[in-house]
């Protein structure tokens, strides 16, 4: 079942952490028909903790005085229930922030009861057909989560945010090409959101042209560029202060365009492994995808994986086992 009706009838879009940087760059592309199609009516629930409510208020507010054609109510709750009511999508970008000093253990002890909850809700009051992107991190891992405790909800009408990365290694070898974005293809991104992930660019092309030999080889490959992007969210804290917003709100948009719309390039989305690539299901995992349209994707097949590749593979699918079992721990 798709979750977008027909263009007659008004999409629910269910945003968590709606006062929040992520989704104040967000929400007026939800409104204005950028990511949906631009026929698409919305109705947006924005999902807050109680504190966060009068913040929310000033966002509500803001987008009252955008005057967004297509923009058909907007609710302000700090209740799941409420927020998640006759949802067709939602966006989990509110998590439990990691702080100094905090070790993986004490983040997913933070943020297993709130994905645990959010679960429940979902598999309670939202439509059928939810497509739900877990943006709040570790991603991977909360949709992991997610998916044990909302049984009515098919596991591959769940995922994770993998996208940024993926752009983001796509920006970089735009640069060092010498082309715009939409020139570079066969880039992906393997396994967690996370400083293990691999940003695989072993296949990928740029103007028709291999990237390999323009990024110096594999050697350089693996010391200069996939350090690059595996650290670039570090990278944007340590020049702005705070982390990044404005291209994860973009990621985000990219991510739901291709999956609920179509996508005829080859993109990166974590969902739940189904073995392939030797990846243990259990587990959501940053495959290649094509989107094929109406929230249905499928995990690229057939890409011979060669040693270089299978290290970080291996490495990043460690870590996701690593924090399932943690996981697992907590909730026990």
């Amino acid at each position: 079942m798709s979750p977008i009706p027909d263009t007659d009838s008004v999409l629910t879009v269910c945003i968590t952490g709606a006062a929040g940087q992520i989704a104040y760059s967000l929400l007026p592309h939800l409104a204005n028909g950028c990511i949906f199609g631009p026929t698409q009516r919305v109705a947006l629930h924005l999902l807050e903790i109680a504190p966060a409510l009068p913040a929310l208020a000033g966002v509500a507010m803001e987008l009252a005085d955008g005057a967004y054609p297509l923009l058909v109510s907007v609710v302000q709750t700090s209740d799941p229930t409420v927020a998640f009511a006759r949802a067709d999508v939602a966006v989990l970008v509110g998590a439990f922030p990691r702080r100094a000093g905090m070790e993986r253990k004490d983040l997913l002890a933070k943020n297993v009861p709130i994905f645990k909850a959010q679960a429940h809700a979902l598999n309670t009051v939202a439509n059928s057909g939810v497509r739900v992107l877990v943006v709040g991190n570790p991603a991977n891992t909360n949709a992991m989560v997610l998916s044990s405790f909302a049984p009515s909800i098919p596991k591959k009408h769940i995922s994770a945010l993998t996208r940024l990365d993926h752009n983001r290694a796509v920006a970089e070898v735009a640069r060092v090409a010498g082309v715009q974005a939409p020139s570079v293809d066969g880039v992906c991104i393997w396994g967690n959101h996370s400083s293990s992930q691999y940003p695989d660019v072993t296949r990928a092309v740029a103007a028709g042209k291999p990237v390999l030999p323009m990024l110096g080889g594999l050697e350089n490959v693996a010391e200069t560029f996939i350090p690059m992007i595996q650290k670039r969210g570090a990278s944007v804290i340590k020049a702005r202060g705070l982390s990044s917003a404005m291209s994860a709100a973009t990621a985000i948009g990219d991510h739901l365009r291709s999956w609920l719309t179509g996508d005829s390039a080859v993109v990166s989305m974590a969902v739940p492994s189904d073995g392939s690539y030797g990846i243990k299901e259990g587990i959501f995992f940053s495959y290649p995808v094509r989107c094929l349209g109406a929230g249905e994707y499928e995990i690229v097949q057939g890409i011979e994986v060669d040693s270089f590749s299978r290290k970080y593979i291996e490495a990043t699918a460690a870590e996701l086992n690593a924090e399932r079992e943690e996981a697992l721990a907590v909730l026990a």
